[in-house]
């Protein structure tokens, strides 16, 4: 039978059980040794069978152990039958349960066998004949344990039957989920049938089982509650009030019958909780009681559960009377005035049940955002709007449903074959997770074999993991956006009065709508829905087209509220412009982006407001790439020149437009750095630019800006004194503006020079580069609908009490005499690149011997530095702030990472060329290249460096002002934050940031101040 592991092979055996997909291919190689000496290796064509698994040292495992229990006949099967062998290993590779059910019962591999995999007959007749009843009289045998256990050995013997056609793809996941419902169904009667002979005089009472939820749809899971309702009478001539309480202990023996733990386990939960006042109601009612109830008291949610009542058990012709009475009421429900508001505040309710478990809410296949709940709602609020007109669309099962609303009109095409898609999906991942344990669970696994497992039983074998999120991650945003737009699309006939049609849902219907997909001021929103819809314009008519679509993505943004406000904003100012709607209508891109910029940023918000045509950048990647420094330069200059040239080249004179030809000239600098600013925000919002690439492209904006103001504040003073200036001026870059590592809320932080001209009187060139650099901040200063670029000349030589500008002598002077260490590592980041070329080199050649100076800085200014930090780190934070959440002055913050980077350029700058540099990432690599620093705390010190710069990035992009303090106090701001960044939740940002923030700590605690 089998083919002998001989020694000669083994060498090779490993390998190849891990190029077949084992995870623990030694482990295995083992096991395969153990059952060959037994007698019951698999043989070696089982090998590649075992590999196409999902789990391959999971089927491995339980292959085994049936083979040791199943004796020969089973090998020569499996060599014999391809089909037997695919089915068998294919149920192993995914569920241990299964597994464990075949070693416990290894006669059952049969029912996987070439020719008898499939339906094994009625499967009510085949578990009525395993707890010993007849069909026909539904009286058991078997009685107590025995009637439990034969119940649940017969149960998942279809099970491994079902499941052995599910996993290679024979039955797809329709026809799975309407067999287990009938299977569910058969259970129930038999465990009516075990119930019948614990009860004596139960002929005195007829009781019907009705079956709710996806038992009823015929759509039921692997393992789920199965959800009933019970409804019986009195047989004729019998009292009504025993007959009831006969049933009602006829119903609670057949549940527990389901429900009870044996040695097999248990099957599932019996769950009567859908019933007439739910918990607190009899478990048992008549008909005309239910009817009763239904029709006075009965709440949205209800009927909406009614959807998908079946009866599955007991008197057959009772339940189908139930249904009758009952199927009118349902469909009478949507009439209501509240019904719409009711089946949205039982999502809102859902949802925010489930938002209190965070940790889970991101790994939901059932309530997450996105998932099966999502598919089934949507479905169901549209049955019951049209359901009572039109009784095509009144199946209990979704695809189905979803089906016949696609063939009505009610849903397109397109949305409907996408919802269905995803759904499957995700009933397919569903039923993979259950499979694994036979649990009842929901949530997709955390842990990468459970992942891996997953993607491979789907049929991904290249990235199981990543393939498979992905993959999921895309179905679950499609149906959130298609379930959004359902949802949304009635709001616009409730708000926008449309000719000749009438609102179908109240205005308060409509606020609780919007209040339960995430707008915190739903009364707003609709009043900007109407300003956007209201009339019969050709403007009113493209935004109904488009806000059913918008509306969901700008829930999908962190402050939906501020989307649509934005929106409407941007409307009203380019509403009139023929190419605005257009563009939106017609390029889903752009449209997909400004909801997402205008919910997300205020800061971005703030921009596209002041210069709405820049919306027309969002159509591309390549539209939103960061510009080169150099075609900003030629541009920024270009206006310069055409400002001065129609000032006419003289002091005094008036520019084209009738304005002052200085101010005209720098407004339309800031008008340029605007639309950059505005490219580079959402270039970060989309992620398709990193930090290194947002810090060089704010320092090229910055620096054109003030190149480009510069050039007008000189233009300008030399027309007051008519004639050239008699001196050369020069802008040095520091801080993070020399470091290229500007953020959005950065200071620009400069020191200005000047070189008098030969022969130049230098009180005169002093007062000349004094003027030049005064205009240049009032120019940057005046008021302006931009956020401002403040000039920060505080790192100049004795600081405010220094001269704004010096000579380069007077520069030279002061380093040769005066300069202290801090101010030598103050110029670590001085990059001279805004002005006059010559005096930036000058300048640059000047500073440099004192910020790399020969042989190092001494041990006496290495101490001296580290007493600086030490002192900086406790006065120079805000009171009452969490130290731990500063992502600047905080341990493992942006300035621990920088001040180890300098101390090294200080230290080793004049030796290592490569530290020659004012960017802190490059330094680190350089230190790193150069064996001064160990890889590994480079790497972590760059990431925790990047993780801040993202933060602070983050900030300010959401808040529309800086800060360096992870929000702790506002729970939206905090939330959007995160999810600016990528993070589904906000813990998971301060866990991530506090545990890079301290392995950072850590290596700057070795790297600056020495500790062991």
């Amino acid at each position: 039978m089998t083919e002998s592991w001989t020694s000669d092979r083994r060498p090779s055996l490993a390998g190849r059980l891990a190029r077949l997909g084992f995870t623990h291919a030694a482990r295995a190689e083992r096991l395969l040794a153990e059952a060959e000496r037994d007698g019951a290796g698999p043989g070696d064509g089982l090998l590649d069978a075992l590999g196409g698994t999902a789990d391959p040292d999971l089927a491995l495992d339980g292959l085994l152990r049936l083979l040791a229990g199943a004796g020969g006949e089973l090998g020569a099967v499996l060599a014999a039958e391809p089909g037997t062998r695919e089915r068998l290993t294919a149920v192993l590779g995914v569920s241990a349960a299964l597994g464990d059910h075949l070693a416990r019962h290894p006669d059952h591999w049969r029912v996987l066998r070439d020719g008898v995999a499939g339906p094994l007959g009625s499967p009510r007749a085949d578990l009525l004949a395993a707890v010993g009843a007849d069909p026909a009289a539904r009286e058991p045998v078997a009685r107590g344990e025995d009637a439990l256990v034969a119940l649940r050995v017969a149960y998942r013997r279809r099970l491994l039957a079902l499941a052995g056609r599910d996993l290679i793809g024979v039955a797809d996941i329709a026809e799975v989920a309407a067999e287990l419902a009938d299977l569910a169904a058969a259970a129930l009667e038999a465990g009516l049938a075990i119930a019948r002979a614990e009860v004596p005089g139960h002929e005195a009472c007829r009781l019907a089982v009705i079956g709710m939820g996806k038992c009823g749809g015929r759509e039921l899971n692997y393992v789920s509650d199965v959800d009933v309702i019970f409804v019986a009478e009195a047989r004729e001539g019998r009292d009504e009030d025993a007959a009831l309480r006969t049933a009602t202990r006829l119903a609670s023996a057949m549940m527990r019958a389901c429900s009870a733990t044996t040695e097999e386990g248990a099957l599932w939960e019996v769950d009567a909780a859908l019933r007439p006042e739910g918990k607190s109601g009899p478990l048992v009612r008549t008909l005309a009681s239910h009817r009763a109830y239904y029709e006075r008291w009965a709440k949205t949610w209800e009927f909406q559960a009614l959807l998908k009542a079946r009866p599955v058990a007991g008197d057959a012709d009772l339940g189908a009377r139930y249904l009758d009475t009952i199927t009118p009421i349902v469909w009478k429900a949507a009439e209501g005035e509240s019904f719409v508001e009711d089946v949205q505040d039982m999502r809102r309710r859902v949802e925010a049940d489930l938002n209190q478990r965070t940790a889970d809410s991101e790994r939901q296949l059932k309530l997450g955002p996105g998932g099966l709940r999502d598919v089934e709602f949507a479905v169901q609020l549209l049955q019951l709007v049209h359901g009572r007109g039109d009784e095509t669309l009144r199946s209990p099962t979704t695809l189905d449903a979803l089906a016949d609303l696609s063939r009505g009109g009610y849903v397109a095409r397109d949305d409907a074959a996408a919802l269905a898609s995803a759904y499957r999906f995700l009933r397919r991942v569903e039923h993979l997770v259950q499979l694994h344990r036979l649990r009842r669970t929901h949530l997709v696994p955390d842990d990468e074999a459970g992942l891996r497992r997953l993607g491979r039983a789907l049929g991904l074998r290249t990235d199981p993991v990543g393939e498979f999120t992905a993959l999921w991650r895309r179905h679950a945003r499609e149906v959130r956006r298609i379930h959004e737009k359902l949802f949304y699309r009635p709001l616009l006939r409730a708000v926008a009065r449309l000719p000749g049609e009438e609102a179908r849902l109240t205005p308060e219907a409509a606020r609780v709508r919007l209040e339960a997909l995430g707008y915190a001021d739903p009364a707003g929103a609709l009043r900007h829905i109407e300003a956007l819809t209201a009339g019969v314009s050709r403007r009113a008519a493209i935004q109904r087209t488009l806000l059913p679509v918008m509306l969901g993505w700008f829930a999908d943004a962190p402050d939906p509220d501020a989307g649509l406000l934005g929106f409407r904003q941007v409307s009203d100012a380019l509403g009139t412009t023929p190419w605005y709607l257009r563009l939106l209508r017609d390029e889903v891109t752009v449209a997909e982006r400004m909801a997402w910029v205008l919910g997300s940023s205020r800061y971005a918000t703030d921009l596209l407001l002041r210069a709405p045509e820049a919306v027309a950048l969002l159509g591309s990647d390549t539209g939103l790439a960061p510009r080169p420094y150099e075609a900003l330069r030629a541009e920024a200059l270009a206006a310069v020149r055409r400002h001065r040239e129609g000032a006419g080249g003289r002091p005094g004179q008036e520019g084209r437009a009738g304005g002052r030809p200085a101010e005209e000239a720098a407004g339309v600098v800031r008008a340029l750095r605007r639309r950059e600013l505005f490219r580079v925000a959402v270039a970060d919002l989309l992620g398709l630019v990193d930090v290194r690439e947002v810090g060089e492209a704010l320092t090229g904006i910055s620096t054109v800006t003030l190149e480009a103001a510069l050039q007008v504040a000189v233009n300008k003073i030399e027309m007051e004194s008519r004639g050239p200036l008699p001196t050369r001026v020069a802008v040095v870059a520091m801080g993070r503006f020399g470091g290229h590592e500007l953020g959005y809320g950065s200071d620009a932080d400069v020191m200005f020079v000047h070189d008098p001209l030969p022969g130049a009187d230098e009180r005169a060139a002093g007062r000349a580069a004094h003027a030049v650099a005064e205009e240049l901040r009032r120019l940057l200063a005046l008021p302006a609908p931009d956020p401002p670029l403040v000039i920060d000349p505080n790192l100049r030589p004795e600081g405010r009490q220094g001269p704004l500008v010096r000579t380069l002598a007077s520069y030279a002077a002061y380093y040769a005499r005066w300069s202290e260490p801090w101010e030598a590592q103050a110029l670590l980041r001085a990059d001279p690149m805004i002005g006059d070329p010559g005096l930036c080199e000058r300048f640059r050649a000047l500073i440099d011997p004192v910020r790399w100076p020969e042989g190092g800085i001494g041990e006496d200014a290495v101490r001296q530095i580290r007493r600086l930090k030490a002192r900086m780190e406790s006065e120079r934070l805000p009171r009452g702030v969490e130290r731990r959440l500063h992502t600047k002055l905080g341990p493992g913050g942006l300035a621990d990472v920088e001040w180890v980077a300098q101390l090294l350029q200080l230290r080793y700058a004049h030796e290592v060329p490569a530290l020659r540099t004012t960017r802190t990432l490059d330094a680190l690599d350089a230190a790193v290249e150069a064996r001064l620093l160990d890889a590994e705390d480079a790497e972590t010190l760059a990431e925790a460096w990047c993780m801040a710069t993202r933060i602070r990035g983050s900030l300010m992009l959401v808040r529309g002002r800086a800060s360096d303090l992870l929000p702790t106090d506002h729970h939206r701001e905090r939330s959007s934050v995160a999810r600016v960044l990528g993070y589904p939740g906000t813990g998971d940002l301060l866990e991530d940031y506090r545990r890079h923030a301290r392995r950072a700590r850590a290596v700057v605690d070795r790297a600056f101040y020495g500790a062991e």
